[in-house]
């Protein structure tokens, strides 16, 4: 099983300075996590999501990580695909140079990034995302296989054109789908790439994503293929606070998710300001009930069905608290199928201390706990 970490710059208080200051944070926490034994970090483009993601740039990112770094993997994940966003031509482009200059360390991931918010800063389409994303990765999967792209779909068509330069890995990085829904894991298998899924619901939801995603591979052929190599990964989000004290990770880890869940409302949901407060001591898991008790209200008063991704954000019941606490819940995301668990550390209100301390417990106790069974089981 693979650990990784996952970057969306979340931002509680938006003033200049501190979103200078939380860049500067999620590298420092991404060079430690190399240090600590991680796999691979991930980071998330975003557009003008104030509060939720203030990682616009993921690829600048990535590449001062990886000039700091030497051994970590380096996920671009996700990429927005849609046309408007990043050129399919582009993307290859900036992938295949990162690559090289990371010594083949790469994987990218796809998504649509299809807020309002976003799709009009850029002039998307949303009603052709979906398209759009799966065309890009398309043409991304066979930018590598010959001497010169040629690319002629649905929604764009691309002359033969030589892609440079070549990435380190044969044929190109491991490619990847950010994956929420059934249909999206299923869209997954059949192009035969990873899934990247969010994990607030909790193992016993991951474990039926799982066999959703295992149905879809199991029935597939080769025919909706975007390369000549398949990948199926099964990424699983956790999110996580680790420190000696139980509670009061517990209560950093809460107030970080609340203030997530908050923000991503806001933005996808149409909620109201995520709450930026911080009370000491406060009980924590009954704001989050709370606020999940407003969505709830929001969505029956605009006629909207509550299911369970309406409010799976709000579930508190993750990695919080001690290294015996994080150790026992990865071992349900594992037994629910999970290849990776990437870990949610840096949510908006979480102090870059408890940031530091949650990656120095993991590398210290909770990965080596696996390692060492995997080891045993070899």
């Amino acid at each position: 099983m693979k650990f990784s970490v996952i970057f969306e710059a979340q931002l509680a208080d938006p003033t200049v300075e501190r979103e200078h200051q939380v860049i500067r944070d999620s590298v420092e926490q991404a060079v430690l996590a190399e240090e600590m034994g991680f796999d691979r970090i991930w980071a998330v483009e975003h557009h003008s999501l104030k509060w939720y993601a203030h990682m616009s740039a993921p690829e600048i990112f990535l590449t001062w990580v990886a000039a700091r770094t030497s051994t970590i993997r380096i996920g671009h994940g996700v990429v927005c695909m849609p046309f408007n966003f990043n050129h399919p031509a582009r993307v290859a482009e900036r992938a295949a140079m990162l690559d090289l200059l990371s010594g083949g360390r790469l994987d990218l991931g796809a998504g649509r990034g299809g807020t309002v918010q976003e799709t009009s800063l850029c002039g998307v389409d949303k009603d052709r995302t979906t398209q759009e994303v799966e065309e890009a990765l398309r043409i991304i999967g066979k930018a590598w296989e010959k001497e010169e792209l040629e690319h002629h779909g649905e929604l764009i068509d691309i002359d033969p054109h030589p892609i440079l330069p070549r990435p380190a890995q044969t044929p190109h990085p491991p490619l990847f789908l950010a994956c929420s829904r059934t249909e999206t894991l299923t869209q997954a298998a059949e192009l035969g790439i990873g899934a990247l899924v969010m994990g607030f619901a909790g193992p016993e939801s991951i474990a039926e994503m799982r066999r959703a995603y295992d149905t879809a591979i199991a029935a597939r052929t080769d025919a909706r293929f975007v390369s000549s190599v398949v990948n199926d990964h099964f990424s699983v989000l956790c999110p996580t606070i680790v420190l000696d004290d139980q509670e009061t990770a517990r209560r950093v880890g809460i107030r970080g998710q609340r203030f997530f869940a908050q923000s991503i409302g806001h933005w996808y949901g149409g909620a109201g300001i995520p709450d930026e407060a911080v009370v000491e001591g406060g009980d924590e898991a009954a704001e989050m009930r709370k606020a999940a008790e407003q969505v709830v209200a929001r969505l029956h008063e605009h006629n909207i069905p509550v299911r369970p991704t309406s409010t799976a954000t709000f579930n508190a019941d993750h990695a919080y608290g001690t290294a015996d606490d994080a150790i026992a819940y990865v071992e349900r995301l594992r037994d629910a199928g999970a290849n990776e668990i990437m870990c949610l550390i840096q949510m908006g209100t979480v102090p870059q201390g408890a940031c530091l301390e949650t990656l120095r417990q993991w590398g210290e106790k909770v990965i080596p706990h696996f390692r060492t069974q995997e080891a045993a089981g070899a």
